[in-house]
């Protein structure tokens, strides 16, 4: 069955509120084996409306919006819905009781206020619709069905929608469609997108059910398998060969098998798992792999310094770096990762130190150096080995990606997978 999404609001179009709630509907969607094919915004005019809704009614099965059905002269979902479908509006007694009683409570809080007629116009409801209870607001929701088509009326606001959704349209659509959809994720790092890809385009070519889908992100890629099937146990029984071969391709690049699960919480696992400490000596990236690790519930274990040494004076002096290292080659440099990374080992007494230093930019690049240069340092149980990065993009990019690989990087090390 096909879904699709309309988010009626011209304060969406404009950018003065971000629309969560097709991100929401999308999810829960796929979680009951609809398939959505096409997701829109249209603002609050009539023609324009009528012109998205009829050509979502025209092409998909179920049309879910949201937004519009308010009391003011420029909420038109219903009444456009209606137009469309053709179907007559007229007032529900139900519908005009509760809303009554909502703005009789509403006049007590509020004495100083006054309740206005126009708020009745929720109460119109097209002929024959299903009206869902708002326990969160005034304007009902509504489920409209003509000639084998189906639109789902939702309010706008999330704290309305979400427990309108989940309390009458779940079920409601879950009815329609018995087959369901599951999904898991396979995470990937060290590895490039177009690598991936190329590896798994095979099993890309000859899908069916499962289907798989590579997501990159930065410093990771994402594959999603995605299963459908009466339930649960048989969408699992179709993804397990798939999640298998995936490992097998990818070895010890393969992070994590849970949607939740981040690059940095599989780093601070292996260090429990390996019994090691961890230490962190930063420039360029001024804390930030810091602050992924210290994210990780339980990180305290394992982490015990951070060093941000910004400046060639911390770095002599905090991690005791070589004045004529600065001298000669610069802060931008392997030998001064490499110093960088013993002295955070000698100065914090952890197992492991990994070591960041580079350009972010916009200014200070060369053509020798140019902006996007970061060496990082791994000093692992007293050996220490190098690396050169080159990334592109702005300074907050390259700092973004500088991050990614240094956990990447930190996760090679202990797994034994770098050589000097």
């Amino acid at each position: 069955m096909i879904a699709e999404l309309v988010a009626v609001g011209t304060e969406i179009l404009l950018g003065n509120i971000v629309n969560t709630n097709s991100a929401y509907l999308s999810e829960k969607c796929a979680q009951l084996g609809l398939s959505v094919y096409y997701e829109s915004v249209v603002g609050d005019n009539r023609d324009r409306m009528k012109a998205v809704i009829a050509s979502a009614l025209d092409r998909s099965d179920v049309v879910i919006l949201s937004g519009g059905l308010g009391p003011t002269e420029d909420d038109l979902t219903k009444e456009v819905c209606a137009e469309v479908m053709g179907l007559p509006l007229s007032e529900d007694p139900h519908s005009r009781k509760r809303i009554e009683r909502y703005m009789k409570e509403y006049k007590k809080n509020h004495p100083d206020r006054r309740v206005t007629s126009n708020n009745y116009k929720q109460a119109q409801v097209p002929e024959g619709a299903i009206v869902l209870d708002n326990h969160n607001g005034t304007a009902p929701g509504l489920i409209l069905e003509k000639n084998g088509k189906t639109a789902i009326l939702l309010p706008g606001p999330p704290n309305e929608l979400i427990p309108m959704f989940e309390e009458s349209v779940f079920s409601y659509l879950r009815k329609k469609q018995p087959e369901i959809i599951c999904s898991q994720v396979v995470k990937i790092c060290g590895i490039g997108e177009s690598q991936v890809a190329a590896d798994i385009q095979d099993m890309i070519e000859t899908q069916t059910n499962p289907t798989l889908a590579p997501y990159a992100k930065t410093g990771e890629v994402h594959l999603r398998i995605t299963a459908k099937g009466e339930d649960e146990k048989s969408c699992k029984k179709l993804i397990k060969p798939v999640v298998k071969e995936l490992q097998k391709r990818f070895g010890k690049n393969v992070f994590a098998l849970d949607a939740d699960k981040t690059l940095e919480e599989s780093v601070v696992d292996l260090l429990k798992e390996k019994e090691l400490t961890l230490s962190l000596a930063e420039s360029c990236t001024g804390g930030a792999i810091a602050a992924r690790i210290v994210n990780v519930p339980g990180a305290s274990q394992v982490f015990t310094h951070g060093f941000v040494t910004y400046s060639n004076r911390a770095k002599r002096e905090c991690l005791g770096v070589k004045k004529s290292t600065l001298k000669t080659v610069g802060a931008v440099s392997a030998k001064c990762a490499k110093q960088m990374a013993k002295g955070g080992c000698s100065a914090s007494g952890a197992d492991i130190c990994l070591s960041v230093t580079g350009l972010a930019g916009p200014d200070g690049g060369t053509s020798e150096t140019p902006v996007g240069t970061v060496f990082m340092g791994c000093c692992c149980n007293g050996h220490t080995i190098t690396r050169e990065y080159h990334f592109t993009g702005n300074r907050t990019k390259i700092r973004q990606q500088a991050v990614a690989s240094a956990l990447v990087l930190l996760r090679e090390c202990m797994m034994g997978e770098v050589e000097e």
